[in-house]
């Protein structure tokens, strides 16, 4: 069994940063593609970026450029850092592992798996 904790979220002002973590136990990290996504009130989950074991990652379009996922194995951690805020970041921020990866043509794609933290509320204000 995996367990995921979120840690990091709060209250900013638009154009400020914040840095989201995840911590990871009851698996063996490295060896786990992980992802991060949000949900925002009435809208649907989103990925919002995906590391491999290794260093591809992926971002969505709205994000890239000023988000940047981040692991450390070591620790058992991923990092989300957010530049940049804007108001329609405002979301609850989730954690994901256990599920699959491919990278073909140049492009890294990560699909959920089974595992979810509780989530961590980020909140900009404009």
């Amino acid at each position: 069994q995996v367990q995921l904790v979120e840690s990091g979220g709060g209250l900013v002002q638009a154009g400020g940063s914040l840095r989201l973590s995840c911590a990871a136990s009851g698996s063996t990290f490295s060896i786990n593609a992980m992802g991060w996504y949000r949900q925002a009130p009435g809208k649907q989950r989103e990925l919002v970026a995906a590391i491999s074991t290794g260093t591809r990652t992926r971002y969505a379009d709205s994000v890239k450029g000023r988000f940047t996922i981040s692991r450390d194995n070591a620790k058992n951690t991923v990092y989300l850092q957010m530049n940049s805020l804007t108001p329609e970041d405002t979301a609850v921020y989730y954690c994901n592992t256990g599920g699959s990866s491919t990278y073909y043509s140049g492009t890294y794609y990560y699909t959920s798996g089974p595992y979810w933290g509780q989530g961590t509320q980020v909140t900009v204000s404009s």
